[in-house]
This record gives C-alpha cells, structure tokens and sequence, in this order.
C-alpha cells in the first residue's frame, strides 16, 4: 500500500491502514485540510468536485463532498468530468477551488486529490505544505447544524467545456468537418468516453470508432498513453483504414496520436505539432519542461518566437509561462496548455488544435509527423542506496561538464549542440532519474550511458 504527499496532490493505493493507503481516513483528513486552506485563502465557502471513472470514483467522492459539507462549504459536484473540465469550472462557479478526483495514469488501485486554487490552477508546492501542515495538525474546524455545506449537481460542464472550445479563434469547426476525418478513439474505459465522442462530434467528426469508450473504471490495458499500451488502437487505426487514433489518460489531460500507418506520432510530438500549428498564427514565446523535446525549441525559434524550459511539474511549467507571456506550452507527456483557454493541460483543445492543424495541412498524420525534427529520447535511472547524497552527485558532475551549458533549475541539464541529458532526483525513490536525447536512438542511449559511467565513477562502483 502506499500514500505520497507531493506537489501532484495526494494519492495512494485504495486500501490498507491508514496512512500507508488512501484510506477513507486519509481522505477525510486531507480533505478537511485543503478545504480549510481554501477557505483561509480565498474567504469563499464553495468548492468544485468532478472524478474520473475509477472503481474507488464514487466512495471517494463521497467522503469528500461529505467532509467538505461538514466544514460549511457549499460543492458544486459535476460528476463524471476530466481534470482540465474542473479546471475550467473552478473560475467559471467563482469558487475558492476545486477537488479532482483522479490518479491520473496510475493503475486502477490508485486515487487521488489532485488539489487547484481559485483560478483553476494546481496549488503551488508552497501552499501544498501549508495543507499537509493543516492536515498534520488537524487544524480545522467543522460546521454547525445550521451552517452545513449544500451540494449542487451539475451535468452542464461537458457542454460549457465543449463550447469554450469551439470559440477559440484558432479552432476551425468547418475545415475540421471539410476534412471528413476518420478516427479511432481509446479512452481506457474512463471518463474520455463520454468527453471526446461529444467534442469530436461538435467539430464535425463524423466517423468515429471506438475502443474502451465505457467508463466503468475497468482499465483495459496500463492507462498511461504509450506506445506499448496503444497497440490494440494501432491495429485498429489500420483496420479501419482510418485517418487517425487518438488516445487520452483516465482523466483525460494527457493526449497522444497515432498516424494512419499504425505508426505513433509520439507524444513528445503532440505539444510540438499543436504549437506549430498556434506558432503559425500567433507569434509568441513557448514553454515545456527540462525533460521534453528539443523539437519545441526548434520550431519555436523557426517561428521567430523564444523558447523557454521549465522545472518538471504542471505548476512550475504554468509559472513560467505567465512569467514569458507564452503563447502556447506544456510536457512531453502529450501535455498540452494553451492559456487562451486556461492555464492547464488538456486534451479537448488539444485535439481541436490538432485536428484543424491537420485539416489545414492537407497531408496525412505521418507526413506530418516528418515534417518536423526527429529526435530520440532515451529513459534510464540509477537506484542509489538511501544514506548517498545526491546532491553532491550532482555537483560534481556539473563540475565535470562546467564548460557545457548547462542549468540547474530542476536537478541538472547539460547540453551538448542540440543533444541533451538532464539528471533529476525522484521524489518518490531513491534514484536519480537520467533523460537523454539525440536524433537517433543510438546517440540518445550512448550519452544515458556515457552519464551512468560517469556517477558509477564518481560514487566508485562497479558494473
């Protein structure tokens, strides 16, 4: 069983004791925390809830609402939702913010409180630990008879988040629909498969097939949108002889394409294409973080606007964003964040982008894919005894490469040309995380593993 407290919320496997899972203690107590928080925070007394379709959904949910009534706040609970659906409901009900019910692309026994400010935002790591503060003082306070919280169900978001969308300028309904697409989705049984048939229709989508579009919760394959658990949505792609497939994560922030050969686009790819297409018609700077595609940065630059690299962390991208007034960011995970919108990842107005980009590009998803640099990432870590200082690590490998520009904003980077590695700490095990890229596999794993021989040095041991 496990229970991590960190910037991403709080989430755990359902189950167990408590504090070693998210039990229904656990969750009471950290709700009771974050909705004391918000109210301190914004002087408001209304918060927004919306879950995935998760087996533990619905008791979760109900714990939550019911700890949040009890402190005297009014909920706003629209149900079955997407992250990025809350995220827009937050400003739009004027609440003091919002309660996402997901973890993410964690397995089934997983759930979490993903937790946003009054904008619609992830709180900061800052104001995280003034909750877990809360939380580990019990520092709040419920309500009288009298003053308890009153619930609102609300199934009007899907529709409000839908036309929001189509009102972008950059989304273009009629060339979508001219283009007569023919896609296949997989939404891992979650909540996508209510959200993505509905946007997809609304943008003139006619043909649409469908895989694991039922939202019971019951994940047919690892949830998380990667190429070896998007095989059966490559097959079908080719099957069906389909123009596309288009995979989402359980709630439906992370966004990854398949090109009509069955190959994938990549989802390093799906940011890159999407501020492509926004960088064609608005100029402006871009951001993703340390461990993402050099691909943004050279499209960026093609375009005449700057590129910028944030820490690793939704929160810390946004920052930076607001921080270089950027017209269009993200991760590499198929994280896409066009703040015209709001300031946060989200698939609906990825594939809306995406779609008229390729409506507009005339050509099939692979040659658009070409189109762009191709770059290789390469994935490794090095599990380190606990008493290691990785710190320390760090800093004599930053003293190896001194002359290499290189930063320190999130662990380290070093760049070499228009090749890169980037060494960060987990914040969950003892391991430094190691990112390599270059414009070929080989390149990429020849310089994770000219790095791992390096700290084997350093720490002295051997293979």
């Amino acid at each position: 069983m496990t229970l991590i407290k960190s910037i991403s919320g709080i989430r755990g496997t359902i189950g167990g004791a408590a504090g070693d899972g998210l039990t229904p203690l656990d969750i009471v107590k950290f709700t009771s925390a974050y909705g004391s928080w918000a109210i301190k925070k914004s002087g408001k007394k209304k918060i927004v809830v919306g879950r995935d379709a998760r087996l533990s959904g619905n008791m979760v949910n109900s714990l939550v609402v019911g700890t949040l009534q009890g402190l005297g706040i009014d909920v706003i609970d629209i149900g079955l939702s997407t992250t990025p659906t809350v995220e827009v409901a937050v400003p739009d009900e004027q609440a003091a913010g919002g309660i996402i019910l997901t973890a993410s692309h964690n397995p089934k026994q997983w759930n979490a409180l993903k937790l946003l400010n009054d904008k619609g935002e992830f709180i900061s790591d800052a104001e995280g630990q003034e909750v877990l503060s809360i939380a580990e003082n019990s520092d709040f306070k419920y309500a009288d008879v009298n003053d308890l919280g009153k619930v609102t169900l609300d199934g009007s978001y899907l529709q409000k988040h839908i036309d929001k969308v189509l009102a972008l300028p950059l989304v273009d309904v009629a060339a979508i629909a001219k283009a007569n697409f023919s896609v296949v989705i997989d939404c891992v049984n979650s909540t996508g498969g209510i959200f993505i048939p509905a946007l997809l229709e609304a943008l003139g989508v006619k043909t649409v097939h469908k895989l694991f579009c039922e939202p019971d919760g019951n994940f047919p394959h690892n949830p998380e949108p990667l190429p070896e658990n998007l095989i059966a949505l490559s097959q079908e792609v080719v099957k069906k002889k389909a123009h596309l497939g288009i995979a989402v994560d359980p709630d439906v922030d992370r966004l990854a394409f398949v090109c009509e050969d069955g190959n994938m686009f990549g989802e390093e790819y799906t940011l890159v294409a999407v501020a492509d297409y926004v960088l064609k018609n608005i100029k402006g700077n871009t951001v993703s973080n340390l461990s993402s595609t050099r691909a943004l940065r050279d499209v960026t630059e093609k375009a005449g606007g700057e590129y910028h690299a944030a820490a690793v962390g939704e929160v810390n991208v946004v920052n930076k964003m607001k921080d270089v007034n950027a017209v269009i960011g993200g991760e590499g995970n198929g994280g896409v964040i066009y703040p015209e919108l709001h300031y946060g990842r989200d698939a609906l107005v990825g594939i809306a982008l995406f779609l008229t980009h390729l409506a507009k590009y005339g050509k099939s998803v692979s040659s658009l894919r070409s189109s762009y640099p191709g770059y290789f990432i390469s994935k490794n870590k090095i599990t380190l005894t606990p008493e290691m200082d990785i710190d320390a690590l760090l800093l004599k490998v930053e003293e190896k490469y001194k002359n290499h520009p290189h930063t320190t904003i999130d662990g380290l980077k070093i760049e070499f040309d228009k090749e890169w590695v980037h060494l960060r700490r987990s914040n969950t095990e003892p391991i430094i995380r190691i990112y390599s890229e270059g414009n070929s596999e080989t390149i990429a794993d020849n310089i994770a593993n000219k790095m791992i021989a390096d700290i084997k040095d350093i720490l002295h041991l051997k293979d």
